[in-house]
């Protein structure tokens, strides 16, 4: 009598545990979606902010408040639900487009369209350029992490349950999104590599990760950070692929049809996230419910 007892305990808490996850675990799946959020963020910003004419200031305010938003939602669901996480990605991104697009850039206008001679109201932008914009967010997202170590909570994002650790987390990630949009920006303009050379520069870096995950002195949880780091200028530059004109190197899609397409594929793939985390949790609620009523 007393073994079955013991692994009843057990049985809960593993149940409990896995129910309760607040954050996806990272697969293929993850990647392909962080990829089509990000670039969709890069399209979706750039719409706002450039095609709009909303400019990067009220762009940056708006969609900042956006991600606010989302956060408060994800924070306050009380497990890992596909929509709520992908979107909160969605909103670090198309933030983090403007928000490093307003630290970088001035009104000079090869920043500007058409002749304009401003972009919406308020500053058009500090002016900083990429590298100092560069080494400011890498400053910023290592004091997160240092406080982050700090707290003594681990890094594993699927062993993320606490509000705190999320809270740095969601800090992290609109950080590092920020980072790779600058840095998938300078790939693009400003490094002479143009949008095809700077995807495959980033595509490359990956696949050095990839190789490097099989080594066992270098741990995952960094690998993930520059992988996370790492894909936000890949969808940068293949949004700029998709929406710039020929002449500069793109397919000139244009920001609204871009966007429209891959806000579609990234639907799609939340609904088939979403189905699957069902087909997950419903049986291991299923086992947790006869766990108990067994211990009973």
């Amino acid at each position: 009598m007393e073994q079955p007892e013991v692994l009843t305990d057990l049985d809960v808490a593993n149940t409990t545990k896995s129910v309760m996850k607040k954050l996806p675990e990272v697969t293929l799946a993850f990647w392909i979606m962080k990829i089509a959020a990000t670039t969709l963020g890069e399209t979706a910003g750039d719409l706002f902010a450039q095609t709009l004419k909303l400019g990067y200031f009220l762009t940056t305010i708006a969609l900042f408040l956006i991600f606010v938003v989302t956060l408060v939602v994800q924070l306050r669901s009380s497990h890992y639900n596909p929509f709520f996480y992908w979107t909160v990605i969605l909103s670090t991104s198309m933030a983090g487009t403007t928000m490093s697009d307003f630290m970088n850039r001035d009104a000079s206008a090869k920043y500007l369209s058409g002749g304009a001679t401003s972009l919406g109201w308020g500053p058009q932008g500090l002016g900083v350029g990429y590298p100092t914009g560069a080494a400011i967010l890498i400053s910023i997202l290592l004091v997160i992490f240092a406080v982050w170590k700090a707290t003594g909570m681990t890094f594993q994002i699927r062993d993320i349950v606490t509000f705190r650790g999320e809270a740095l987390f969601w800090s992290a990630i609109l950080v590092s999104n920020t980072l790779g949009t600058s840095m998938g920006d300078f790939l693009s303009d400003s490094s002479g590599l143009g949008y095809a050379g700077g995807a495959l520069l980033v595509t490359g870096a990956l696949a050095v990760l990839v190789v490097l995950m099989k080594v066992p002195v270098v741990p995952n949880v960094l690998l993930f950070w520059i992988a996370f780091v790492l894909t936000r200028p890949l969808g940068a530059t293949a949004g700029d692929f998709l929406t710039k004109p020929v002449a500069k190197g793109g397919l000139n899609l244009g920001t609204a049809g871009s966007s429209a397409v891959l806000l579609a594929v990234l639907v799609g793939l939340m609904a088939y996230a979403q189905l699957q985390e069902r087909r997950t949790v419903t049986p291991v609620t299923s086992e947790r419910e006869a766990v108990a009523q067994q211990a009973d």
